[in-house]
């Protein structure tokens, strides 16, 4: 339905879809620096707004440009393929300034073809030859060169070798062992090239009782494989005795991929104290393991040590903290509202906002002799009295209201946001952590903008996103192996390479 010269007129989608195009973004432009720093929109702590100023001159993205890469000159090769660890590690030194070599089979990362609900709707396309990639390889393969090689031969092999000789960093996911039986593993690699640093990224680890096992796919599967070792997955949920088992009461996975984000983190660091060890100490490189399970169980907090003391397992407490109340999200009129009330001083300061409209639910809190010390408090009986009456006192407010009245009490709470609101979120529009960017295969894509760019001197930046199989073929076999057109053509006849657009 539309309106027209103030007529209402029936639309048929399907003869307008093909010509729809996205919105304009931002819709609703944030406010200049100006207005951001006038005079009417003061931080007590920072009146002036000098402090805020010289911060956003120094490691704003509009003055990265032109500003050094930290990791210029490293020649990293990324052979990882499905998983997001590796992909992750990967990008994080591309975002950087090292060059990031993104080595590919023949058809491809399948990661390529990991589109939402499997179907290719949600496909991009290369603007050239039309070849469709998912979001997700789009995303995660940023500022990598991608070339194809065929592992699996001899020959593919072979140049992998001369490559390696030449490069600091080897990133691979493969099922232990497998580049070791290729000949091209640490211990092959490190002869050629005794200052290669070698980081494997898996679920369990290569060695042990549990190592991982070598299915061809299943050894990629960092995630629900790693969550579930982890004891992540019993601790996420609610409590079977607070809701009835067809609500509630399951182990519950993270909506993302939180295990490839931390490995990939977790690997990251390990590559850059390995580097560091290489430059200042030793002038060698070294082998270096991330697993998903181990780098969950880091942030699980306290439960190993909890474990340890006394024997006790920690129970699912859904949404809530068991050692802070209150510290949770809860539901108002138009979605949810995080509240912080993890001391007793703020404590007290929720239940002042909450008695200025519901004074009967803060009095049932407030004289409750049980609930006076933050130990009952945090009790499963203690969550679900204060919880009920804070959702009761937001059943009324609006996000942007309890917000406003929790912050005015200087109680810390946020919405929780959707997507959409995130895009459209002035703070995140103004900083360029949501940002547009033009790519010349894909055209316009909106993306999140790199979490290490915030640096003085050497900030982290977007050149591209990922590329088209095979693209940089030519360009990086020519600069590092020599390898001219014709030659190129020769191996892409025996199935060694394949070329773009073939």
């Amino acid at each position: 339905m539309g309106e027209e010269n103030g007529k209402t007129i029936e639309i048929d989608i399907d003869d307008v879809s093909d010509t729809l195009l996205p919105r304009p973004w931002p819709v609703s432009k944030p406010r200049t620096r100006e207005e951001l720093y006038s005079p009417w929109v003061k931080d007590p702590r920072d009146p002036e707004g000098k402090y805020g100023e010289f911060i956003e001159e120094n490691i704003s993205w509009e003055k990265a440009e032109g500003k050094p890469w930290a990791l210029d000159g490293l020649l990293v090769l990324d052979c990882t393929i499905w998983g997001m660890a590796g992909a992750f590690a990967g990008s994080y030194l591309a975002e950087l300034g090292a060059t990031v070599i993104k080595i590919e089979p023949l058809d491809g990362d399948p990661q390529r073809h990991l589109y939402p609900f499997g179907r290719e709707e949600y496909a991009f396309e290369d603007i050239y030859t039309g070849e469709k990639v998912s979001p997700t390889f789009i995303h995660e393969q940023r500022n990598k060169y991608s070339i194809t090689l065929n592992l699996e031969t001899e020959e593919g092999r072979e140049l992998f070798k001369k490559l390696a000789a030449q490069a600091d960093i080897v990133l691979e996911n493969y099922p232990p062992g497998t580049f070791d039986e290729w000949g091209i593993g640490y211990r092959q690699l490190s002869k050629i090239n005794p200052r290669l640093i070698y980081a494997w990224f898996g679920q369990l680890g290569q060695w042990g009782s549990m190592k991982d096992r070598t299915s061809k796919y299943g050894q990629w599967m960092l995630d629900p494989v790693g969550i579930c070792c982890s004891e992540f997955v019993h601790s996420t949920g609610f409590p079977a005795d607070l809701l009835p088992r067809e609500q509630g009461g399951n182990p519950t996975r993270s909506g993302e991929w939180v295990g490839d984000v931390v490995a990939g983190v977790h690997g990251t660091i390990a590559i850059l104290a390995a580097l560091y060890y290489r430059e200042n100490v030793s002038n060698r490189g070294q082998f270096i393991e991330a697993t998903a399970s181990e780098c969950y169980m880091d942030i699980c907090d306290f439960n190993v040590a909890w474990y340890g003391f006394d024997g006790s397992i920690k129970a699912r407490t859904g949404g809530w903290d068991p050692n802070l109340n209150q510290y949770a999200w809860n539901p108002c009129k138009d979605g949810y509202l995080m509240i912080g009330g993890q001391t007793d001083r703020l404590w007290y300061r929720i239940l002042q906002v909450i008695a200025q409209e519901d004074p009967e639910g803060a009095r049932l809190i407030a004289e409750d002799p049980f609930l006076k010390e933050m130990a009952a408090r945090n009790a499963l009986e203690g969550l679900i009295k204060t919880y009920t009456i804070t959702a009761q006192w937001l059943a009324h407010n609006t996000r942007a209201e309890g917000e406003r009245k929790m912050v005015s009490r200087e109680v810390a709470a946020a919405p929780v946001l959707f997507i959409d609101e995130i895009a459209e979120y002035e703070h995140f529009v103004y900083r360029r952590h949501v940002t547009e960017v033009y790519d010349e295969h894909y055209g316009k894509v909106f993306a999140s903008n790199s979490p290490l760019a915030h640096q003085h001197r050497t900030p982290a930046r977007i050149k591209w996103l990922g590329r088209p199989l095979g693209l940089d073929n030519g360009e990086i076999f020519a600069r590092y192996l020599g390898i001219g057109p014709m030659e190129l053509k020769k191996l892409a006849l025996e199935g060694v390479v394949k070329w773009y657009r073939e």
